[in-house]
């Protein structure tokens, strides 16, 4: 595991030319994301269930004179391996390769003893955080490997590196996901041009932490926008040569 990079002072242009495709961009880390990369040059690709908020971030990257983003409504509870098949011959079509993919997008289901966890919720917990994350990059690997210099990121969390009474689904899905990276991190390692790492953004100001922790003071917790000196640091050039490895946002809380 290793720690954040809350002190990283990414160039202006740091990632330039680049195509990134973010999940969850609608709101919370994925918004701040999505405005970061576009701010630092990217052409940013805003995937999320919600198309008013999507075209509300479109709007902002554009109103910051930020490269032209693009929008593509999308729902993991539904969607079929073929939506994300037909998904990746359009971003093929439109733009050729994909330079960089950030899986932020996520459910929490409920904190409640295992006994009483709703079968349904726990199915849709792992559809939405485990298996359309990964069919996702499954047809998303060709655009990938035809950039010079691709960076995944997946999120996780701490409850995914030591499992936590009553998180049930989440806490299982984040496992899921640490190990899933490990084993296409192995898989692509020999390639070189594409690389896989998971990251935890820690305690942060976000609706789904309120959900998790409705009487904690959010005041308390750094905010989305702070703890993306990580996110850009992961995703840019300048961690070339990190793969299969599992990153923090930010230092944790003492407290």
């Amino acid at each position: 595991m290793a720690c954040c990079r809350i002190e990283y002072k990414p160039a202006g242009d740091l990632l330039a030319g680049r195509i990134i495709l973010v999940t969850g961009a609608g709101d919370g880390i994925g918004r701040s994301a999505a405005l970061s990369y576009a701010r630092h040059g990217a052409t940013v690709i805003l995937l999320g269930r919600t198309t008013a908020k999507l075209e509300k971030v479109y709007d902002e990257i554009e109103a910051a004179g930020g490269a032209q983003p693009a929008i593509f409504p999308l729902n993991f509870e539904g969607a079929t391996f073929k939506d994300y098949q037909d998904m990746a011959v359009t971003l093929e079509e439109t733009f050729g390769r994909l330079d960089g993919l950030l899986h932020n997008a996520g459910l929490l289901g409920r904190i409640t003893p295992f006994e009483q966890y709703d079968p349904a919720l726990w199915e849709q917990v792992m559809q939405v955080n485990v298996n359309g994350p990964i069919w996702m990059t499954q047809a998303l690997l060709p655009l990938l490997r035809a950039a010079p210099d691709a960076s995944v990121i997946f999120t996780t969390s701490s409850v995914g590196r030591k499992g936590r009474a009553y998180w049930g689904a989440y806490s299982v899905s984040k496992f899921a996901t640490e190990g899933f990276v490990q084993v296409l991190a192995d898989e692509v390692e020999h390639e070189g041009q594409v690389r896989i790492n998971s990251l935890n953004p820690g305690a942060t100001r976000t609706a789904m932490r309120k959900s998790a922790y409705p009487g904690e003071d959010p005041m308390t917790l750094r905010s989305a926008d702070d703890i993306m000196p990580t996110y850009l640091w992961l995703m840019g050039p300048d961690s070339r040569g990190h793969n299969g490895e599992t990153f923090d946002a930010q230092p944790p809380r003492t407290t």
